[in-house]
């Protein structure tokens, strides 16, 4: 299969980017490619005009400010999977590359591009809501900042105006000593989960949880939070039957019904993940630790 025909532009820098965005009809964003190529090469988009962000300068970066992680939107996600930065500070992220395709996929892949094609499976779609990450974009107007909740406009649809692009995102760090976790159901390793689940925790000194943040992916258009989860656990020791009767909430989501689950087996599917992965955070809490040792 091949693409059909359009008109390339390679810009250097985010304003030439924007200015092409803003005169131009019918225009891509070509940043990594790997969601991109194939429609294209399956007539699923038919683009008059393909923007190549790849040689745009100051879109890679991956650093650490404010207790935040601030990551450049042209960063690959094999800088991310090796960033020491990233292992150290924000796991929960590094366990979530490692799901995400295959190697040739990742060397290509970009922070930016799955966040705006915005595929409700994607691994660091459903981090950006479960770290509550704030999104950053620019326009003709300058930048201006979105909270990853209110991101998702539709399915595969980020809020974002037609001459806007994302140039970065910035996702709020959890203490050190957190317990953390990202397990997805996939028919296949490297493909796109059926259901996932992300899972943060914090305790204090008694063992009682102080923070959670459970979130689902791969459920409906866009990630969603699980918040009867979180409150069911704040407060509370967790043990065997805290977790099961709390995830049993996930059964209430609206899930898909496509040709790779129905709707009632991936919320089934809803509360074994989210389990899963709370019971992996739990192991990861200094708690857990101090009680292996005795």
């Amino acid at each position: 299969m091949k693409p059909p025909p359009f008109s390339y532009h390679d810009p250097r820098t985010v304003a030439d980017a924007v200015a092409l965005l803003g005169r131009l009809d019918n225009a891509k964003l070509l940043a990594g490619g790997q969601s991109l190529m194939p429609m294209l090469n399956m007539r699923f988009v038919l683009p008059d005009h393909i923007i190549d962000l790849n040689r745009v300068e100051g879109l890679s970066f991956i650093r650490e400010s404010n207790g935040a992680l601030e990551i450049g939107a042209m960063t690959r996600q094999r800088e991310l999977e090796f960033s020491d930065l990233v292992r150290r500070r924000c796991p929960l992220m590094h366990d979530a590359i490692l799901e995400i395709g295959h190697r040739q996929t990742r060397n290509r892949g970009t922070l930016g591009g799955s966040l705006c094609h915005l595929d409700p499976s994607a691994e660091l779609v459903s981090v950006a809501a479960a770290l509550d990450a704030t999104v950053t974009v620019q326009g003709p107007n300058g930048t201006r900042e979105i909270k990853f909740a209110d991101f998702p406009a539709g399915y595969l649809t980020p809020a974002i105006e037609l001459n806007e692009l994302v140039t970065a995102a910035r996702f709020p760090l959890w203490p050190e000593g957190h317990g953390y976790a990202f397990v997805e159901f996939a028919r296949r390793h490297g493909d796109f989960a059926i259901v996932s689940a992300a899972a943060l925790l914090t305790e204090d000194a008694s063992g009682k949880i102080t923070r959670a943040s459970v979130t689902l992916g791969g459920m409906g258009t866009a990630p969603v939070r699980a918040t009867a989860v979180e409150q069911a656990l704040v407060g509370n020791v967790p043990d065997d039957k805290l977790l099961r009767d709390a995830c049993e909430s996930c059964r209430t989501f609206e899930a898909l019904d496509d040709v790779h689950a129905p709707a009632a087996y991936r919320q089934h599917l809803a509360t074994v993940m989210a389990r899963r992965a709370l019971e992996q955070a739990h192991v990861r809490l200094p708690s857990a630790g101090k009680a292996t040792a005795h």
